[in-house]
Formats: C-alpha cells, sequence, structure tokens
C-alpha cells in the first residue's frame, strides 16, 4: 500500500508540475486518511494569512475613516491589494484542478458512469479531499463575522452617534 500511495503521490505531483503550478500546488492531500501526512505548503499558510488581514483592513476602514481619514485610506489599500494578490493565488490553484479535472476526463468519466481507475480515483479522493479545507472555514467565518461587526459599528457611527 505505501509503493502504490508513494507512485500516486509521485504520479499526482507530476500531473500538477505539468499543469505549471509547481510552486503553489506541490504539497496536496492525496487521500485524506492520510490526513496527518499532508501538510499545506508554506506559501499557503502566507496566502491564507494575507487574505487575512486584507479581511480585517477592509472592516475596518469604516472605523478609521471617523478617528482619522488617512488610516481608513491606508487600511482600504492594504485590503484591496492583499485581496488581489489572495485571489490571484486562489485562482492560480483552482485553474491548476480544473486543467488537471479536463486533461484526466473525471468529470465526463464520473457523469458517464465509467469505470474509474484507481489512479482517477485516488486523484479525485485528493481532489475533495482539498476541498475541504480548514484555512477555508477559518476564512469564511471571519469574512462573516467581522462584515457582521463592521456593519453594527458603521451603523452605530453613521446613525447614533
Amino acid at each position: 500500500m505505501a509503493i502504490a500511495s508513494n507512485t500516486i503521490r509521485k504520479r499526482y505531483k507530476t500531473e500538477l508540475l505539468k499543469s505549471g503550478s509547481r510552486k503553489v500546488m506541490n504539497k496536496k492531500c492525496l487521500n485524506c486518511s492520510e490526513y496527518k501526512n499532508c501538510r499545506d505548503s508554506f506559501a499557503a499558510w502566507i496566502f491564507f494569512i494575507i487574505g487575512m488581514v486584507a479581511t480585517i483592513a477592509l472592516r475596518v476602514v469604516t472605523v478609521l475613516i471617523h478617528f482619522e481619514p488617512i488610516y481608513g485610506q491606508i487600511a482600504w489599500y492594504v485590503g484591496v491589494f492583499g485581496f488581489f494578490i489572495f485571489f490571484v493565488y486562489k485562482f492560480r490553484i483552482e485553474r491548476a484542478r480544473y486543467k488537471l479535472i479536463v486533461k484526466r476526463g473525471l468529470k465526463d468519466k464520473i457523469s458517464e458512469g465509467a469505470k474509474i481507475a484507481e489512479d482517477d480515483r485516488r486523484l479525485i479522493g485528493s481532489i475533495l479531499c482539498s476541498l475541504s479545507s480548514n484555512k477555508d472555514r477559518i476564512n469564511y467565518f471571519l469574512i462573516f463575522a467581522s462584515s457582521a461587526v463592521a456593519l453594527v459599528v458603521a451603523l452605530y457611527f453613521d446613525f447614533l452617534r
């Protein structure tokens, strides 16, 4: 099993390297049961942090402009620039994933009920595993919570103060 798993891992990495995403997707989960062996790359964590900073920066603009407008402007630029960087990174990941799905014909194989080879089955498992990222759930929660707080604070400053 370990030999087969290593072979699949090498093939999957080769597929990703051929798809042009060497730096972005170099460490992916190949099997959710191997979760402890699956670690996000350092770059993935850097982009995650950039996204979190951008989220918070855009949410505090409303507060900062009431105290010092220049700080609100700085926060806006930090947020927009951070989101630009973060979404370029996410776009590259999604594009590489899409190219891999198309290249291997995974959508057609599944929708037609075709027999799926073991390599394709592991690749599908890996894609599904990567879609269930804890970072994404944290990101969505932070966006939701910070948006709610920003909305309440903005309403206070705009109408109650």
